[in-house]
């Protein structure tokens, strides 16, 4: 195995599934833009800060057979079902296009509504099959689901570090909550005016 080492700025690239085999390789859910180039961004990590070399990456449906440097036989695989998988954001292009953006970029940060009173905090993406899902934590209270689209997030502000929401678009209350009545399911897009807008995991396309 590869040594320990701890990242200053973590981003989340891959997780582990099962093993694959007995020879050691695993079933990866990559974020990537290709999920064939895992190894391009260097090691990979684990939360522990266990370094991971990828020795080789083959596709399968949905997910991609990877084999890494040190893991030799299953019981090794099965040890890292589960671990999510890091890179530095160091690693990670810094070039991306109109309306894209990395999701730890993104985590963290305020969100205001129109009239500029803070909702919550985007404590994460989700992708649960329509469109990018911004998960807003307000100071209290249950989580609030916003799709990710110019209507519903108009502007993303990275120099004051918040982003905006126009609350009808966002399904949400006067008083940030989810408006009483609404289909209790994360709302997605339904009109062209809105298509989804990024963000990358880490560093590749939807």
């Amino acid at each position: 195995m590869a040594k320990t080492v701890k990242l200053e700025n973590p981003v989340q690239l891959a997780v582990v599934g099962a093993a694959h085999g007995i020879k050691g390789e695993v079933r990866v859910k990559s974020f990537a833009e290709d999920p064939l180039a895992l190894g391009r961004y260097g090691p990979l990590h684990t939360e522990s800060g266990q370094a991971l070399k990828v020795k080789d990456v083959r596709p399968a449906k949905n997910v991609v057979i990877v084999r890494f440097e040190g893991v030799s036989d299953r019981s090794a695989a099965e040890a890292l079902t589960g671990q999510a998988l890091y890179v530095d954001r160091s690693a990670l292009p810094d070039q991306l296009e109109e309306e894209e953006f990395y999701h730890a970029d993104l985590i963290g940060l305020p969100a205001l509504d129109e009239t500029g009173e803070k909702v919550g905090k985007v404590l994460a993406i989700h992708d649960f099959g329509a469109g990018d899902v911004l998960e807003i934590r307000p100071d209290s209270g249950p989580s609030v689901m916003v799709p990710f689209t110019r209507e519903a997030v108009p502007e993303i502000d990275f120099e004051e570090g918040v982003i905006r929401l126009d609350s009808l678009a966002a399904g949400l209350g006067e008083d940030g909550e989810e408006a009483p009545g609404e289909d209790p399911d994360p709302p997605t897009p339904s009109e062209p005016s809105a298509p989804p807008r990024g963000p990358k995991p880490a560093g590749g396309n939807r």
